[in-house]
């Protein structure tokens, strides 16, 4: 190929799709890390209402926002879909579940449950008066 072409050497994002399992892991990935910043988020959270009311009411304003209320919604979905693709690798790991075709229908399940689970737990703590 000619070094000044303008072409690509080998398939890239805008023309290659990557399959859903490759998707799933790198999402996996991602919540992972996710989940590690929102445990940091938590114990925050939790030390600001452990030392005082005052301290709590000051960030209480910013969770109970749109923008509060859609990142505490993206983790709860993170926390379930990392879950629910966790346990796939488990049967993995006990060597269960290799077949191609179970393995793109236990991805799906894995998307559809964690979707679930997180509608789920928000409706209850909807219904929660705190």
């Amino acid at each position: 190929m000619d070094p000044g072409s303008k072409l690509p050497l080998s398939p890239h994002i805008q023309i290659y799709r990557l399959p859903l399992t490759a998707l799933l892991s790198v999402v996996h990935r991602a919540t992972g890390v996710a989940l590690a910043l929102g445990a940091v988020l938590l114990v925050w959270i939790l030390a600001l209402a452990a030392n005082s009311a005052e301290a709590y009411g000051q960030l209480y304003p910013h969770l109970a926002s749109w923008y509060g209320q859609i990142f505490l919604l993206g983790l709860i979905f993170s926390l379930y879909l990392h879950f629910c693709n966790g346990i796939r690798h488990l049967f993995w790991d006990i060597g269960m579940g290799f077949d191609l075709e179970i393995v793109h229908r236990t991805a799906k399940f894995a998307i559809f449950a964690a979707i679930v689970l997180t509608v789920a737990t928000w409706a209850i703590a909807a219904n929660l008066e705190l």
